[in-house]
């Protein structure tokens, strides 16, 4: 199926760019970690938001998640792994599902996992983040999964029915190692498991993971005045472009790049 917007991350610009689009009788599919699952849900109190004093955290996102799927949003609990624009499309990979969508909004937050050692210098040479993606290059071969994805497992079986030989290994503290592919990794304990590949499924993935080529300054995603990355059809808005990082200013640019994708 085909959506007017997709929409990556649940929090309150995502969820603001969701409502837009539907108030505007567009079709749009939110992707995200579970809503209540967004660092907005541990404040006991929001007292800075107009118009709604005294606000626990965790209520709004349960009044946004509700207003987006009464009017009609669909809300999936997943990830994205990767967003390819193609012409006058984006395709993406959600799970093990392509969808097709008019443009993208990524409304993802702040990537705080912090990459492991030789996980930058060996991405496409043996690190992943997508089984379904590449899980068929290590057919037979030995692999290392390692991850906090709700769907690590599920990933972890599927890898396993192909055919290729899986351990499994603790992401913090983990080490890839190898020169110009992926040879092993070193457990926080210093042992070695060799192997020809690793699958880091974390809950989120960064943006320039997300979509290669787009344009970060000083690690938040780089917009114009419209939302608009350096990529086509792909739009941002809240925390992962950049200060202040506030609950009015994510929800402001989630309409604003809901307004301008839908003009696409």
């Amino acid at each position: 199926m085909k959506y007017d917007l997709l929409v990556v991350g649940g929090g309150p610009a995502g969820l603001t760019a969701a409502i837009h689009a539907r108030a505007r009788d567009k079709s749009v599919l939110v992707v995200s970690n579970e809503p209540t699952a967004s660092p907005l849900c541990k404040s006991d109190r929001v007292d800075n938001y107009p118009g709604l004093p005294h606000i626990s955290g965790r209520e709004l996102v349960e009044r946004l998640v509700e207003q987006a799927r009464t009017l009609g949003a669909e809300v999936r609990i997943g990830r994205v792994l990767n967003i390819m624009p193609m012409g006058d499309t984006v395709m993406a990979s959600v799970g093990t599902d392509v969808v097709e969508a008019g443009a993208v909004i990524l409304a993802v937050g702040i990537a705080r996992a912090v990459p492991l050692k030789g996980e930058e210098r060996l991405l496409g040479r043996g690190v992943s983040y997508c089984a379904t993606c590449d899980g068929m290059f290590y057919r037979g071969r030995p692999i290392v999964v390692a991850g906090n994805a709700p769907d690590l497992m599920e990933e972890a079986k599927y890898l396993s029915s192909i055919g290729c030989q899986v351990t499994h290994a603790p992401l913090a503290g983990l080490e890839i190692l190898g020169e110009d592919r992926v040879t092993a990794v070193r457990r926080p304990d210093g042992r070695e498991i060799p192997c020809d590949g690793v699958f880091l499924l974390r809950s989120s993935i960064a943006p320039a993971a997300l979509a290669p080529g787009l344009e970060l300054d000083r690690g938040y995603i780089k917009v114009d005045g419209r939302m608009a990355t350096n990529l086509p059809r792909v739009y941002a808005a809240g925390d992962c472009v950049g200060q202040p990082l506030q609950l009015a200013k994510a929800v402001g640019e989630g309409q604003l790049a809901a307004h301008w994708a839908l003009l696409e």
